[in-house]
């Protein structure tokens, strides 16, 4: 009797055990989209910034992290063009200082470049999802490579206003705009990596 007592808890036991963890997978698998975003973005150089961006798109993105990488490039390809055309008005404010002028036509062509580099990346990233192994890993390093290059122009145009020589109203608005992109494209660069360390380490196990 003593025996079956003993077997009757052990089996109790593991059930509970087994129940809890079922429990576990059913709240990770039903977490909602705004959930996954907010712990992704952890991840991230600027956590708040990056749930402010994405948390609009939690129907989209869902629980993928494919999608999630995606949105965050296409929402910084977005505020990069948005960018552009912001800095090209100011070459026309009245009074602008030469030194001011030519500093803000080099900043949009480097940020006519970032333009150019994270549509590039979009488009790549676009057909990672058709993708496994090493073809995976070839976009991914396309990806990786275009959107960091990205973000070094939108440091150089930041740093064409460098200086107390070049203080005013012009680089402050330059410098906001385009600030804010930099740190959009920083969060979209840590998301990609993460997403393509993941991949690897699914990839390596198999």
């Amino acid at each position: 009797m003593a025996n079956l007592l003993g077997l009757f808890s052990i089996v109790l036991m593991f059930s509970h055990l087994y129940l809890a963890k079922m429990a576990e997978s059913a709240i990770t698998r039903h977490s909602s989209p705004i959930d996954f975003i907010r712990a992704s973005c952890k991840a991230t150089r600027y956590p708040t910034l990056c749930y402010q961006c994405l948390s609009g798109y939690g129907s989209a993105i869902r629980q993928s992290e494919h999608q999630l990488t995606l949105t965050a490039l296409s929402v910084s390809l977005g505020r990069a063009r948005s960018a552009v055309a912001f800095v090209g008005k100011l070459t026309k404010v009245k009074g602008i200082k030469r030194r001011e002028y030519m500093a803000v036509k080099d900043c949009i062509e480097n940020m006519s470049d970032s333009v150019d580099r994270l549509g590039q990346s979009v488009r790549e990233l676009g057909h990672v999802g058709a993708t496994v192994g090493q073809d995976f890993m070839w976009h991914m390093s396309n990806v990786q490579t275009w959107v960091s290059a990205a973000l070094t122009d939108e440091t150089t145009c930041l740093d064409r206003f460098g200086g107390r020589r070049m203080d005013g109203n012009v680089k402050a608005a330059i410098r906001r705009r385009v600030t804010n992109v930099s740190q959009v494209t920083s969060n979209a660069l840590a998301l990609i990596n993460r997403f393509a360390a993941r991949h690897r380490a699914t990839d390596e196990k198999h």
